[in-house]
C-alpha cells in the first residue's frame, strides 16, 4: 500500500520516512499558524483542512491540492512576505481559502475536532 506522500507521486527518496515527513510538516504548519492566528481568521478551518489533507478517504487530487497550499502557507518565501503586517498572510490565506473551498465537502466534524483540539493544546 502507498503511503500518504507516496499515493501523491513525491517521492520517499527525496522526502525521507513519511513519520518525519509528517512530523515536518506538522511542525512548520503549527509554527506558522501561530504567527498568523491574529491576522487569518478561519486558522481552525485551515487546520481541519490539514487533518483532512491526512485523511486517506479524502481524494487524492484534493489532498494533493491542499499540501500545496499549506506548503505555501508554511513557506517563508511568497508573493508577498509573510513580514509584512497586515498583508503579509493576505495572499496565503487567498490560496488556502481557495483550497479549503475545493476541500469542503470532505471535511467532517472529526477534522474540526482534531483541529480544537491542536489548536488548544498547540500540538498537531
Amino acid at each position: 500500500m502507498a503511503t500518504t506522500f507516496e499515493d501523491l507521486g513525491f517521492d520517499p527518496e527525496i522526502l525521507g520516512p513519511e513519520e518525519k515527513q509528517k512530523r515536518t510538516i506538522r511542525t512548520k504548519l503549527l509554527a506558522t499558524a501561530r504567527k498568523a492566528a491574529r491576522q487569518i481568521p478561519f486558522m481552525e478551518d485551515v487546520v481541519a483542512a490539514y487533518y483532512c489533507a491526512m485523511d486517506p478517504a479524502t481524494p487524492t487530487k484534493l489532498r494533493a491540492a491542499l499540501l500545496g497550499a499549506l506548503a505555501y502557507f508554511v513557506l517563508p518565501l511568497d508573493t508577498i512576505p509573510d513580514i509584512l503586517v497586515g498583508i503579509g498572510f493576505g495572499d496565503d490565506a487567498t490560496v488556502l481559502l481557495a483550497a479549503i473551498a475545493m476541500l469542503r465537502s470532505h471535511m467532517r466534524e472529526d477534522h474540526y475536532q482534531a483541529a480544537r483540539d491542536a489548536l488548544d493544546t498547540g500540538e498537531l
